[in-house]
C-alpha cells in the first residue's frame, strides 16, 4: 500500500510564488527577459554591420553604419534591419582630395568646377546610408544615361547573407539566455 503523503500548505504557497515568478506577465521576469533580449540583438546588429562593412570593398560614407535593430514593446521579441528613410541623421560631406588640386601646374585632366549637384550626392545624410545600402544589397538593372552606359550593380546580398545567420545564433542564444534567467527567477535571485 501507498502511504500517505503529507503537504503543508506553506510549502505548497511557496511553489505557487516560485512557479508564477516564471510567467512571462511577471514584470521582473519580463524586465530580466527584455534587458537579455536587447544585448543579443544590439551584439547581432553589430555583428551584421561588421560583416557588411568587411564585405564592402570601397565604403567611404559609412553606409555599413544603416544596419539597426529593434526590440518590441507589446511581445517579447526583436528586429534587426536596414535604416528606414523617415530617420535622418547628420549631415556628412565627403571631402576627396583631386590630384589636379595637389598640383594645379599639371597639363590635363579634368578642370571642369564641381555641380550643385555633385555637391549634393557628396553630401549623405543618415537616411541615404540606408538607400545605398539597399542598393548594395539588391543591386541594379543596366543604366543607360545621355552620357552613355552607367554599368550596374551586381547583387551582393550581405545583409541577408550575415542577418539571417546572426538571427540564428541570436535566437539559439537568447533560448540559452531565457533558461538561465527564468532558473534565476525561479530561486528568487
Amino acid at each position: 500500500m501507498n502511504a500517505p503523503i503529507d503537504v503543508t500548505l506553506k510549502d505548497g504557497d511557496a511553489q505557487l510564488k516560485a512557479f508564477a515568478r516564471l510567467l512571462v506577465e511577471n514584470k521582473e521576469t519580463r524586465a530580466r527577459l527584455k534587458k537579455s533580449l536587447r544585448t543579443i540583438i544590439k551584439r547581432a546588429r553589430k555583428n551584421i554591420a561588421n560583416d557588411v562593412h568587411s564585405s564592402l570593398q570601397n565604403d567611404p560614407r559609412k553606409a555599413y553604419k544603416a544596419v539597426k535593430h529593434s526590440i518590441y514593446k507589446s511581445i517579447l521579441g526583436g528586429n534587426v534591419s536596414i535604416l528606414a528613410a523617415r530617420k535622418a541623421g547628420p549631415k556628412y560631406k565627403l571631402i576627396v582630395e583631386r590630384k589636379l588640386d595637389q598640383n594645379p601646374n599639371q597639363r590635363g585632366g579634368n578642370r571642369r568646377p564641381r555641380s550643385q549637384r555633385t555637391e549634393q550626392v557628396d553630401t549623405y545624410y543618415g537616411k541615404d546610408r540606408g538607400f545605398i545600402l539597399r542598393f548594395l544589397n539588391a543591386g541594379t538593372d543596366q543604366r543607360m544615361t545621355k552620357y552613355g552606359n552607367r554599368g550596374s550593380i551586381p547583387a551582393g546580398n550581405q545583409f541577408e547573407r550575415s542577418a539571417t545567420w546572426q538571427m540564428d545564433s541570436a535566437a539559439e542564444e537568447f533560448a540559452n539566455s531565457m533558461a538561465t534567467e527564468l532558473e534565476a527567477a525561479y530561486e528568487g535571485k
